[in-house]
């Protein structure tokens, strides 16, 4: 059984399956389609919401620090990304990287993780765009009633309806084909990316020295109400986890990781790039980059206009603008935030879709949902289905909840690829690599340490979630998928993989 349960799929045959006329992808995106795409998701919440948060709770000043330090772990994994997405081209990202090195039931697993990763991540952010968009309805006189709003205090009850509405939009761009989303995506990273600028520059000639002291605030136990409580390193350490501080940093670390998924979304769109050995590396790499530098700087900028005990926590960048007399600037940034938190909801959704499409064609989950769209040629059917779900999902959702179950959910799958890089190195060292992670295995371990130190920043109810939804997915596996995989068929009639 254990034998079935770590059958690996060969490379060549995940290739040739993406060549079934009626399961292949259209070819259409460049390096810099891709690249776009991974700042477009990148930059989002993250830069426009969690800056103040972290810095007002957990870093202060340092907060510029502790996205150094999330840059850098998602740095070492983007390299195990790179020479994945450039070796095996195809649909799933982190889930087919592990079919072909760990076996089918990792795969499986990482499959269902990433699952449960963007689709939340998709629901956080839309609620995110929600709410600034109220705030810019607000601000013209227009109020939508608190039960259409996901607040309705009285009742108990509220559906947010312009987060389900933006998931259902994107579900029908996403379907009409990835050239036009690329394309919806280009517009919208460069008003997006125009914004972080002005934030950058403007609010350069309005910093006062002075907010930066201290630079790292005096440690001090964490207190009621912190976004972080009850890390897993608490309990196996025996630590007292502080807020500020130099531990503090890493816990700001562990929390503005948020920020930076997106890039490991980029591996997913592999099978519909035209030159994927050359190009998924620079749209992985390159988009990483840029956004860490606009991280930093942003940071930087934000904590020095207005102290960090100041800081707002919903609308940090606008309302440092309003603390410096400038509420034209703060009109501006809501309006950038809520035009580029669109691309991130597209891009999540996205690299969703396409995981769930790759484990149907595999036969882990219905086959029905890996038939392309005779035109449009993309997976029309999951991305209808889940875009349905996550905007029920969306409604419904809090943003404070799920961030951290996002976070847990996309470093375990850094985990799986860098111990994946190692294992295809050994027992394929045959393969043709266009990228090669450097220094291997000493990058790929480095990367799964510094994935599980954040891992263990996490809160233990965070853990105790991400367990469940495992367990969940172990039931799913062993009732359906392992009974209906399409390797194991091809190993009983004697076809091989």
């Amino acid at each position: 059984m254990s034998s079935t349960l770590f059958r690996t799929k060969k490379v060549e045959q995940s290739i040739l399956d993406t060549e079934e006329p009626e399961h292949a992808l259209k070819k259409s995106l460049s390096a810099l389609d891709l690249t776009v795409f991974g700042v477009g998701v990148i930059i989002g919440t993250g830069i426009f919401v969690l800056t103040g948060k972290v810095a007002k709770e957990n870093a202060g000043p340092s907060v510029a620090l502790a996205f150094v330090v999330a840059g850098i772990v998602c740095g070492l994994a983007a390299l195990c990304y790179a020479e994945f997405a450039s070796t095996v081209p195809v649909a799933g990202s982190a889930y087919t990287f592990s079919y072909a090195s760990l076996g089918e039931l990792p795969a499986w697993i990482i499959g269902w993780d990433l699952v449960l990763e963007f689709a939340l991540g998709t629901a956080v952010v839309a609620v995110g765009w929600s709410g600034y968009v109220r705030s810019l309805l607000d601000n013209a006189g227009w109020h939508l009633p608190a039960s259409l709003s996901g607040r309705d205090g009285a009742t108990g009850f509220g559906f947010d309806i312009l987060a389900a509405a933006l998931v259902l939009v994107l579900t029908v761009i996403l379907v009409l084909g990835m050239k036009l989303s690329a394309r919806v995506t280009t517009v919208v990273v460069a008003i997006k990316v125009a914004v972080v600028l002005i934030v950058i520059v403007a609010g350069a000639f309005f910093v006062t020295a002075d907010n930066y002291k201290p630079f790292i605030p005096k440690a001090q136990p964490q207190e009621a109400g912190s976004s972080i409580q009850s890390p897993l390193i608490q309990l196996m350490f025996g630590y007292t986890p502080t807020d500020f501080g130099v531990m503090g940093i890493f816990t700001a670390a562990s929390v503005v990781f948020f920020a930076f998924i997106g890039f490991d979304v980029v591996a997913t769109a592999a099978e519909e790039t035209k030159n994927p050995q050359r190009d998924m590396p620079r749209g992985i790499l390159g988009s990483l980059l840029i956004c860490t530098t606009l991280y930093v700087a942003v940071s930087i900028v934000v904590t020095g206009m207005q102290r960090y005990s100041e800081l707002s926590i919903d609308a940090p960048l606008a309302d440092a603008f309003k603390a410096t007399g400038h509420p034209w600037y703060a009109g501006v940034i809501s309006f950038g935030a809520a035009v580029g938190l669109t691309t991130v909801c597209l891009i999540l959704l996205l690299g969703q879709t396409r995981v769930f499409f790759a484990m149907s064609r595999d036969g882990l989950l219905p086959r029905f949902f890996s038939v392309v769209h005779p035109r449009f040629k993309t997976p029309y059917r999951p991305t209808i289905l889940l875009g349905v779900i996550i905007a029920i999902l969306a409604g419904f959702t809090s943003l404070s909840e799920l961030a951290e179950l996002v976070n847990i959910g996309t470093l375990f799958a850094f985990v799986v690829v860098a111990l994946g890089v190692v294992i295809l190195r050994h027992t394929r060292p045959d393969l043709p690599r266009a990228f090669r992670t450097p220094l291997v295995p000493f990058i790929p371990v480095l990367s799964v340490l510094a994935s599980l130190w954040l891992m263990l920043n996490l809160p233990a109810e965070t853990w105790l979630r991400f367990a469940v939804w495992m367990a969940l997915g172990f039931i799913v596996y062993f009732v359906y998928g392992r009974s209906h995989s399409r390797l194991g068929r091809q190993e009983e009639t004697g076809q091989g993989a």
